[in-house]
């Protein structure tokens, strides 16, 4: 393949003072060719192959891994602030997702990776194996920098793959921080490595025939960059991208249960999670209730920098993101839409910078982009509904499909209007949360595969059947 040998410099901005957090040196052709090799070496060679570990060699060695990245969470939570902007009194949370995802897929490997055994037939011996694919690369965003990454690196690790991680431009100390981890557990050269990239370099590893598979999260254009690269070399390709999350409360709902849970789910890490709430839909007889007491806890966050220990409500990751969702905001209040929240309760809130105070729209409707296009955001949309058909109507109409929640006292009843919803994870009296026992997923322009549950290691391994006939 050919691939810029010209050198590049990567600067990660960071969102809290503008200032320069972490420059790194862009891989040439010459680094990204011998990283492929070697992870193709360390793959299926001769001497070594990490295809053929035991399954309990490999458990032992990302077990230790992941408690050597936890060892550090203290300085990962600091890193985490200047890099992406959260708040550093949450830089914990999501290395205990980190551990609790890894601990799932680590115990449920064995069962998850077993041979298929089929019934018995005089004379013949049947079975099918999971078989790893090769060397994989792992496409991870800055968001949620650690969790995207660990959910495809793990199990594609347990299953017998060797990775190369490409992580966002915005969390280059991410990708070092899991190397350094599995290098101090002991994993052999070459089974896991990192790389700064360009997108065109990126591109391009894609297309090369030594990559098996491509797990990538990311924007709907970023995925669909992703496929193009990867169009006709008949390779696995895994899609987590955006979200335009609803919730729907029912007239029967526990307000406040509700409230708590959906504005956390629309403001934690400054709405910049793929699976945020972005839509909330309201049975006209708790419209008022809910919003009156929504619009109260969120006026309680605290906007500030991310390294302040006060601050429940850091900038967003760049003044560009802040300004498109300042744009979706005044464009829907020119179109009648009402905002809740006064932004002078929040001094930091400034244009020209990352720091955008939340918001709360209500008198909105579809023909606004804040309903429609994901905002990435801390802004959240109200409607009011009278009827489950119109919201679960108003819940579909909706480019994407990652999760969606309903909230009500009626167990069966929202269980079957969870099944008439178009979502990859239905949530009941919940939302934005992933349990690793389940499949995570997405319909329409959310993506497409799935990681984490047992289903997630087939999207890393090949069938194999054995068909054995005794003379």
């Amino acid at each position: 393949m050919q691939l810029s040998s010209k050198t590049e410099t990567q600067n990660t901005v960071s969102p809290i003072d503008g200032s320069v957090f972490v420059s790194r040196q862009l891989a040439d052709e010459h680094q990204v060719l011998a990283y492929v090799e070697q992870a193709t070496a360390a793959y299926n060679g001769s001497k070594y192959s990490w295809k053929l570990t035991p399954l309990s060699q490999r458990k032992v060695l990302c077990k230790k891994a992941i408690e050597q990245l936890l060892s550090h969470k203290d300085d990962i939570a600091k890193e985490l602030s200047w890099m992406m902007g959260r708040p550093i009194r949450y830089g914990g949370t999501e290395l205990a997702g980190v551990a609790e995802r890894s601990d799932y897929m680590i115990n449920a490997s064995e069962q998850a990776l077993a041979d298929i055994k089929l019934e018995d037939k005089a004379g013949f011996t049947r079975y099918i194996k999971r078989e790893s694919l090769g060397v994989v690369l792992v496409i991870a965003p800055w968001n949620y920098p650690f969790l995207t990454a660990i959910n495809a690196i793990i199990p594609a690790l347990l299953a017998g793959n060797c990775v190369i991680l490409k992580h966002s431009a915005q969390t280059p100390l991410c990708a070092e921080r899991l190397y350094q981890a599995f290098r101090d557990a002991g994993l052999p050269e070459g089974v896991f490595q990192y790389l700064h990239m360009s997108h065109d370099n990126t591109a391009k590893l894609i297309a090369n025939e030594q990559v098996s598979y491509v797990a990538f999260t990311g924007s709907v254009y970023g995925g669909k960059r992703v496929e193009k690269a990867a169009c006709g070399r008949f390779i696995g390709v895994g899609l987590e991208l955006g979200g335009k999350d609803p919730a729907y409360v029912r007239e029967d709902a526990d307000i406040d249960n509700a409230v708590d849970t959906l504005v956390d789910g629309a403001f934690f890490n400054s709405g910049q999670s793929c699976c945020g709430i972005e839509r909330i839909y309201l049975h006209h007889s708790v419209f008022d209730e809910f919003v009156t007491k929504a619009v109260a806890l969120t006026e309680q966050y605290q906007l500030g920098r991310a390294d302040d220990p006060a601050t429940t409500l850091g900038p967003m990751v760049r003044t560009s993101a802040a300004d498109f969702v300042r744009q979706q905001i005044a464009d829907a209040i020119k179109n009648g839409a009402i905002a809740q929240i006064d932004e002078t309760l929040f001094p930091m809130s400034q244009q020209g910078t990352p720091y955008l105070a939340p918001q709360i729209l209500t008198q909105v409707d579809h023909s606004m982009s804040v309903m429609t296009q994901e905002s990435f955001g801390p802004v959240v949309g109200i409607m009011k509904v009278s009827t489950d058909e119109q919201a679960i109507r108003l819940m579909n109409d909706s480019d994407f499909g990652l999760t969606a929640s309903i909230f009500t006292q009626d167990i069966d009843r929202g269980i079957a209007l969870g099944e008439r919803l178009q979502t990859g994870t239905f949530f009941l009296n919940r939302c934005d949360y992933l349990d690793p026992a389940l499949a995570w997923t997405g319909v329409k322009q959310s993506g497409r595969g799935c990681t984490l549950s047992q289903l997630g290691f087939e999207q890393l391994t090949r069938p194999k059947s054995f068909h054995i006939k005794h003379t």
